[in-house]
């Protein structure tokens, strides 16, 4: 290998690393600043302020259509504010994009085995992702008051695209149980706040649908599967 194609070579690796470099610390500004916006927000049940409902973020469920372990924890945080009377409705929000695969339903089995009033629980069929899942609670479901709940790490970020949009929230985390893969969730959640950070703040894209506003002051089988 000659010099000159050597030198260009070390040039162009030293300038991939350095995009890198640069890459990575903005990640880490930008998860640091999501955190730190939104700390105060993530409390207890007991110093929660009544919102209009409920959201729960929808996760994998299982090929038996039973819920996996960090969804029934999600619902199970979710009944115990509805059972200290935080809030009055449930907002279950999931992937339902085709016939074979639906969170939403197995989420509200989960939610009327306990007693719960059927009309006390929406289902929003697509809530693809979470910033789709906050965009539809407010324009569609007109939320604007909210009770996120999910998993601790996935918290800020949803917390964050709320306030972005103008909704009054709050988070409560579920159980802290360890779950398998548990760190692959954690570090594809720096990047997906990456991306949401961007989404929220410059391209503010619609979500993959729309529709007629179904409130959540309504009855909530308006939402369900006929």
């Amino acid at each position: 290998m000659n010099k000159g194609i050597k030198k260009i070579l070390t040039k162009v690796l030293a300038l991939i690393i350095l995009i890198g470099l640069l890459v990575g610390i903005s990640a880490a500004v930008i998860n640091y600043l999501v955190i730190q916006t939104t700390k105060q927000k993530i409390v207890t049940i007991n110093k929660l302020k009544e919102a209009d409902c409920i959201l729960v973020l929808g996760a994998y469920v299982k090929p038996n259509g039973m819920p996996s372990a960090m969804l029934k924890d999600r619902l199970s945080m979710a009944y115990e504010i509805f059972e200290a009377d935080k809030a009055s409705k449930f907002l279950l929000s999931g992937d339902h994009g085709t016939k074979s695969y639906d969170e939403v339903n197995s989420m509200r089995d989960y939610i009327q085995e306990k007693g719960v009033d059927k009309k006390l629980i929406f289902l929003d069929h697509a809530g693809f992702s979470t910033y789709e899942s906050i965009y539809r609670a407010r324009d569609i479901f007109e939320a604007n008051k909210i009770i996120i709940v999910t998993q601790g790490y996935h918290l800020p970020r949803a917390l964050y695209l709320a306030e972005k949009m103008g909704i009054e929230a709050q988070g409560v985390a579920a159980k802290n149980i360890t779950y398998r893969k548990m760190e692959l969730f954690k570090a594809r959640e720096m990047l997906a706040t990456v991306k949401d950070f961007v989404l929220v703040n410059t391209l503010k894209p619609k979500p993959t649908y729309l529709g007629e506003a179904i409130p959540v002051s309504g009855d909530g089988t308006l939402t369900h599967d006929k």
